[in-house]
């Protein structure tokens, strides 16, 4: 009979994805431009360079409205709402370091990093895309046109639900199931 382990229940995960646009030159640094936990825009620290509207959706409408929540109002709000969490996502290393919040590494479950979704994939040492592990994995479409941070956090919650016996208990066994981020995003990580 197989052992059962404890799974965290709903209200000790959150899913979290955001979205970005591109500041400086050319617009190749990523900002926050919206944060799932709350599905709002945030107000730019930095002159936006490019809005990324091709895949984000994202008008300068949405973020120069006097209504916008500041960046410092949502990171704070963000970083209490997770506190204590475990934290799903995919690639969660980029929305930690656009928040510029770091998270306990043992309370992340990052779809991303999974080994088992990249061995299934018999792709051990890339990242897969959301995108890519949800059609293959679950047979459902997602990112379909413009990316939408919400529809993102439900597939990588729906991913790690999918896996979270095997997740759950790899761990509890001292057998961390994951690779790790990239070494560059390691202040992300507490």
């Amino acid at each position: 009979m197989a052992t059962k382990y404890p799974i965290p229940s709903n209200d000790q995960i959150l899913a979290l994805s955001c979205t970005n646009v591109g500041v400086g030159p050319g617009g190749t640094t990523a900002m926050l431009a919206g944060a799932v936990v709350l599905d709002t825009f945030v107000s730019p620290t930095m002159q936006v360079s490019d809005y990324r509207t091709a895949t984000t959706g994202i008008e300068p409408s949405h973020l120069l409205s006097p209504e916008t929540p500041l960046f410092n109002h949502v990171q704070q709000h963000v970083a209490d709402l997770i506190k204590g969490k475990v934290l799903v996502g995919h690639s969660l290393w980029s929305d930690l370091s656009v928040l510029g919040i770091p998270h306990p590494a043992v309370a992340t479950r990052d779809v991303a990093l999974y080994q088992p979704f990249r061995n299934a994939l018999r792709s051990p040492n890339q990242t897969i895309g959301l995108q890519t592990l949800m059609w293959h994995l679950m047979c459902r479409r997602c990112q379909d046109g413009q990316l939408h941070p919400v529809e993102n956090a439900r597939a990588a919650l729906d991913l790690y639900r999918s896996a979270a016996t095997e997740w759950e208990g790899a761990i509890s066994q001292g057998n961390w199931p994951s690779s790790l981020p990239p070494s560059t995003y390691s202040r992300c990580y507490l």
